[in-house]
């Protein structure tokens, strides 16, 4: 079957918008929609080399960015299929001759190994991570026609990898999804100057708001003896520069830092998500060569004498549990709309954040997050079973992710590597997986000491920054258990304890990051919700409230929204109750 057609390349796509919110170019080419799809269940793709233009058979089309088993990919087969082949023919504007192109993939799930025009040119490992291709390394400066082909595996029973709640049986099983197998994030192309360019950035508030520092890392042949590479960040507030700095690029980056005047400080929180504009540019010998957009928003989240601060004020965290699934895309949202509306319904109801379950949520998220105003305690998929591989590819993914993809996203206040022991199944006997969840506890702590590290959302914890504990007992219980500190250290949440060996309690603040679970519609979900609600704002020691959850997902239905997003409960029901104040705020 032959490739596509140009007028295939031209229709109407998917997720239309620019996915890397945080550092944006103006040229840049979307290549979600229809690609040419295969399964390979017999493996024999490698073999029989599908990787070369014209060669093997791909008898399907597919809707990139969803996974062939979601209904808005056009094929929704829910089953088993391990090996996965995409193609793509795409041809470059005339207009990015001369300048590097680079081809990037917002996430493939979950090894992923890419071909242009037949030649071998990136093999990535990690189904939440972002990966580019230089397609000038691989295939020169003057080709016009490029022929992308995908190959992707997702081992379907396999538990030792971060796979999250994404189910490793054929059959339904309680309380885990549909997989998703292969790319399942928007997938495009920019091209950039060959000399020096943005190649990402990291932005740091110190505290009082009053200095932003700035690491610009820049990719190309910069800093060579023939070339000076020099770089300027720009800030804007409404439109008014509010702050410019300069320095010299050395081998692959420059810092510098952004002074504020008193007055020009904004500081961003859920009541007033202010955020500051920012351009980058990047001089070569005093000739500007690139130009990058962002933006950031002021603030600093602390724990103060035992009390979660934001902006260095106590601020008590009214969360809900958000898993990030869409009966239409499953972990791809069906539109960028889909992602701002979950937030928008969450406000609604009167949270002022939430916490994303076992998942790396989409970039796009953050971005609305950022400009609603709305706090995120952000997770990743873990494996369901104990090894150092799964380890060592669950750090892999967090280092992406803390040091770069997600850094720069004022909405994100926590990091939470575990939940639930995910994959950690005797902590309270075995000092290995003890020793592994403090190394990576600590490691997170170490790229990022800007936020909170939750060492273990829900019990068995170690270092942990906060206490968070999941209880989902009867109201009466909540208010009887939560009115003393001694109470609260003598509960083993669903038999677990709430240190892991060796750890202990030291002060930390206590948030309740997990309660509710009712499956009940309309006044009987809305009297049940007020009082456990209630009963945890009566205590004076917990800080912080997560309700489980936001939506259903497939056989969980304890939702305050279905699936497909319908309310089942009146939302000024459960905003006045969210409205009230609690006792230790």
């Amino acid at each position: 079957m032959g490739l596509l057609t140009r007028s295939a390349y031209e229709s109407p796509i998917p997720r239309p918008e620019y996915p890397r919110p945080d550092l944006v170019r103006k040229d840049w080419l979307n290549l979600n929609g229809e690609w040419e799809f295969a399964f390979d269940d017999k493996s024999r793709g490698v073999r029989e080399r599908w990787c070369e233009p014209e060669r093997g058979d791909f008898p399907l089309r597919i809707q990139v960015p969803f996974a062939y088993q979601a209904p808005a990919s056009g094929i929704g087969d829910p089953s088993f299929h391990d090996i996965v082949w995409y193609r793509r023919l795409v041809r470059l504007p005339a207009s990015w001759r001369g300048q590097r192109i680079l081809l990037h993939f917002g996430a493939v799930n979950y090894a992923a190994r890419v071909w242009l025009n037949g030649r071998l040119a990136a093999e990535h490992i990690g189904g939440y991570t972002p990966f580019y291709v230089d397609v000038t390394d691989t295939l020169g400066s003057n080709v016009e026609w490029v022929t992308i082909v995908v190959q992707a595996v997702f081992p379907s029973r396999a538990q030792d990898f971060p796979r999250g709640k994404q189910r490793w049986t054929l059959r339904p099983k309680a309380g885990f999804h549909t997989p998703t197998t292969g790319i399942w994030q928007t997938v495009w192309m920019e091209p950039v100057p060959p000399m020096a360019h943005v190649h990402r950035v990291r932005l740091r508030t110190e505290p009082g708001g009053q200095r932003l520092h700035v690491r610009i890392m820049v990719g190309g042949s910069s800093g060579t003896d023939e070339a000076r590479v020099t770089g300027e960040v720009e800030v804007r507030y409404e439109g008014r520069v509010v702050g410019v700095a300069s320095g010299t690029v050395g081998i692959t980056e420059m810092q510098t830092e952004i002074r504020f005047q008193p007055e020009d400080v904004h500081l961003w929180s859920p009541e007033e998500p202010h955020l500051y504009q920012l351009t980058y540019r990047l001089f070569c010998n005093g000739e500007q060569v690139d130009v990058a957009e962002g933006y950031t928003g002021l603030r600093w989240v602390s724990v103060e004498k035992g009390r979660i601060c934001l902006n260095g004020k106590p601020y008590y965290m009214k969360l809900v549990l958000d898993q990030g699934y869409w009966s239409e895309g499953l972990l791809t949202a069906p539109s960028d709309e889909a992602l701002k509306a979950d937030i928008e319904w969450a406000k609604r109801f009167g949270f002022n954040g939430c916490i994303k379950y076992q998942k790396a949520e989409d970039p796009r998220f953050f971005y609305w997050a950022d400009r609603l105003g709305y706090l995120v305690w952000s997770g990743m998929a873990n494996a369901h079973r104990f090894s150092r591989s799964a380890i060592d590819l669950l750090l892999k993914e967090w280092q992406e992710i803390v040091l770069f993809r997600d850094t720069n996203h004022p909405c994100i206040v926590a990091w939470v590597p575990i939940s639930e022991s995910f994959g950690f199944d005797k902590l309270t006997s075995d000092s290995k997986q003890v020793d592994r969840q403090i190394a990576l506890t600590d490691l997170l702590r170490v790229f990022d000491p800007t936020r909170l590290v939750v060492s273990n959302d829900g019990w068995d914890h170690s270092r942990s920054d906060v206490l968070s504990i999941h209880d989902y007992d009867d109201a009466a219980t909540l208010a009887r258990r939560y009115q003393t500190l001694e109470g609260i250290l003598a509960h083993k949440p669903e038999g677990h304890d709430l240190f892991v060996l060796r750890g202990r309690y030291m002060g930390q603040p206590v948030v309740v990051s997990r309660y509710g679970g009712i499956c009940a519609e309309g006044e009987e979900l809305a009297r049940q919700y007020r009082a456990l609600t209630e009963a945890l704002f009566s205590s004076p020691v917990v800080q912080g409230i997560c309700y489980a959850q936001l939506t259903d997902v497939e056989d969980e239905t304890t939702g305050l929204l279905t699936y497909d997003r319908r309310p089942k409960v009146d939302s000024e029901q459960i905003k006045v109750v969210n409205d009230a104040k609690p006792s230790r705020s």
